[in-house]
């Protein structure tokens, strides 16, 4: 999360910093530096420091096979076949610069990865050519952009972290060589562009043990021509460097090269910047809850020393906690900085009849939160209203897709879904519970979607009973698939297209419109509506409500604790004799996702969701997208790959079991 560009002037550069010391070796300021301390000056003080752990450092390997710069990237240096790769990890600052230099005498080349050190100051380009005294640097990014009617990115919107992190490098080559003329690209993912061979994505697969920096190991003898058309575009952001180099309109009142020179000097000095604490410190990487003397928490570092407040008083419930709370920004400019100072002017509530409105779900989290108080909230009027019209039996589906930058298969766009998995639980009106049936397909190089709705028809036609889905993202996957069948030959492309209109409703992205008459309903909606529980916080994600619900329910806490053999609950994962209620030393129930074994070693579901949450159109399901790209690469083991199918089987299950949950705690509740 970005803290504003005015805060960052304000706070950065005219608070004062720690007295000068004598400068440390080596602490260059580096692009990602630089780009760190964008986002708050103070991270600069804590980056690379054992005892400032980094709370998000992850797994590169994982993290580019669920994000796709890395194949991105040597996508597109298959444009420059001439190009010359500079190996070597980037502490090895000097002997790098040193091998760039030497390139760089050459009247024409083109570098992958091009270092430059010079004043303090170290860069590597991800594509540089030179042509006699002409520099293209070209920044290539796996986001997407249209280039339908493109007309240039504004340098303080959202783009802007990527415009400066391009107009830093220009500025340290061109301060290394004033002789160059610079021109600066992005290259980025064309989303109007269209795949024109399969298996695009394989032919740049990723390794844990590869030699470059990318990890991404290209098809032995690939060449341009076989990658069919482009999928990626050259977007010319001169003007754009040009305006931030000149004015630099993220902090005004300061040029560019007074930005840099800033933070550059408390970076090799090892001083911190002072930046005023705000809702940016949300999420910050270095949080730790309880930190101890060998475990320090830079987060508390701030917060005590600009409000004087001990460790247990900074872990006092904040302001910018508070659920959907568009008002918390400027409540803690005003120094509102913790719930219990907000009182009712500041929450503004506005009731609603027979649900919980927005307001009085903040209201409800505060008050709960203050007086921690576990006893569960609910809206019972409107809660039966909704079970009124419900038609048994009550179906419960989730989807897991993935979309990848470099597509799959041939015809398809870049970031366009492909839908791999559902699983379908039945809740009969007697009570029992059925994990009625799922569709999972990893084979390589096969588009899913046709097959994947055909399955889903097949499994819904079951009965006439009502559908649930647990948020948006089913609705929008069916709306993708639909726009796919139009134009598509499929032959039952109009049977089930109608099954599409009949379980859903158009979004924004269609042109069509319907609500079917068998609407999906959104059971987040209804948590949202009808419940809240402490334990929540300020999530209603299900991985959120499910624990909430298993330790708010007696009921549920007494079925689930038994074997599933046992209670009328079957399932095509786990074994009859399975229980999903387990209790810590404290005598509260575990959430089931926790006790789910990792897909890959040291990765949990957590965690490979945390790993994706900058990905486009993805907010959650890192875990199953991720699995489903690397058994998209055929030498994966084969009982690697059906542990992982299986996992990912167990995953899908728990999904809806979950909404399962929900419901018969919200049947029972209102009873």
């Amino acid at each position: 999360m970005r803290i504003s560009v005015k805060k960052i002037q304000k706070d950065s550069f005219n608070l004062k910093s720690q007295p000068m010391t004598p400068q440390i070796n080596n602490r260059y300021l580096t692009k990602s530096r630089f780009k760190l301390a964008l986002d708050c000056p103070t991270k600069l003080f804590y980056t690379r420091k054992p005892e400032y752990e980094n709370q998000q450092d992850a797994d590169p390997f994982l993290e580019a096979l669920a994000q796709g710069g890395f194949q991105v990237e040597e996508l597109a240096r298959m444009n420059y076949p001439e190009g010359i790769a500079i190996l070597g990890e980037d502490y090895n600052y000097r002997d790098l610069a040193a091998r760039t230099q030497e390139l760089l005498q050459r009247e024409n080349v083109v570098i992958f990865e091009a270092a430059f050190l010079h004043d303090g100051l170290f860069i590597r380009t991800d594509i540089l050519v030179k042509k006699q005294k002409q520099i293209q640097l070209i920044e290539v990014k796996a986001k997407s952009i249209s280039c339908r009617g493109h007309n240039g990115f504004q340098t303080t919107g959202s783009w802007s972290a990527f415009l400066y992190d391009v107009a830093f490098q220009q500025y340290v080559i061109q301060q290394a060589h004033p002789e160059f003329s610079i021109s600066a690209y992005l290259n980025l993912v064309n989303k109007d562009a269209v795949a024109t061979v399969d298996g695009l994505n394989q032919k740049f697969k990723l390794v844990s043990n590869s030699g470059l920096r990318t990890g991404v190991s290209v098809a032995p003898g690939l060449t341009k021509a076989d990658l069919g058309e482009s999928i990626l575009a050259k977007i010319n952001v001169v003007d754009e460097i040009s305006t931030i180099l000149t004015n630099n309109p993220l902090f005004e009142g300061q040029s560019f090269a007074e930005t840099v020179h800033h933070f550059k000097i408390h970076y090799e000095s090892d001083l911190k910047i002072y930046t005023s604490i705000g809702k940016h410190c949300k999420g910050c990487e270095f949080y730790i809850e309880n930190p101890n003397p060998d475990q320090k928490s830079g987060f508390h570092k701030c917060w005590q020393h600009q409000l004087g407040l001990s460790q247990a008083e900074v872990n006092q419930p904040k302001t910018y906690d508070v659920w959907n709370f568009r008002a918390s920004g400027k409540l803690i400019e005003a120094g509102n900085y913790f719930m219990h100072q907000l009182n009712d002017t500041d929450l503004k509530i506005k009731p609603e009849a027979a649900k919980i409105s927005r307001t009085e779900r903040q209201a409800l989290q505060v008050q709960k939160t203050l007086n921690q108080d576990p006893k569960p909230h609910f809206e019972l009027e409107g809660l039966r209203d909704a079970f009124a019209h419900f038609t048994w039996p009550l179906n419960c589906i989730d989807f897991e897709t993935t979309a990848v930058a470099i597509p799959f298969l041939a015809g398809m766009r870049p970031y366009e879904q492909l839908a791999f998995q559902f699983s379908h639980h039945i809740i009969h009106e007697d009570g029992s519970v059925e994990h009625h049936n799922e569709y999972l397909n990893t084979h390589i190089g096969t588009f899913p979607n046709f097959d994947f709705i055909r399955a889903l028809k097949k499994s819904l036609q079951y009965n006439t009973g009502s559908i649930f889905r647990y948020h948006n993202h089913e609705n929008t996957i069916l709306n993708v698939i639909y726009s796919q069948l139009k134009v598509s030959d499929e032959p039952d492309r109009e049977e089930l297209i109608q099954f599409i209109q009949h379980i859903s409703h158009n979004t924004g992205s269609n042109a069509d419109t319907w609500s079917g008459e068998r609407d999906m309903i959104d059971l987040y909606k209804m948590v949202v509506s009808y419940y809240y529980e402490l334990s929540m916080g300020g999530s209603n994600s299900i991985k959120a409500v499910l624990p909430s619900v298993l330790n708010s329910s007696i009921y549920l806490q007494e079925k689930y604790s038994k074997q599933l053999k046992e209670i009328g609950v079957s399932s095509l994962n786990f074994p009859d004799a399975h229980r999903f209620i387990e209790l810590d030393e404290g005598g509260k129930v575990i959430s089931p996702y926790k006790n789910l074994p990792p897909l890959f070693d040291n990765w949990d579901a957590e965690s490979l969701d945390r790993a994706v949450t900058n990905i486009e159109g993805i907010s959650d399901g890192g875990a199953a997208l991720t699995a489903y790209g690397k058994l998209q690469f055929e030498d994966v083991p084969k009982r690697e790959r059906l542990e992982i199918e299986n996992g990912l089987l167990r995953y899908c299950e728990l999904d809806t079991l979950a909404m399962v949950m929900i419901l018969e705690y919200f049947r029972e509740v209102i009873k």
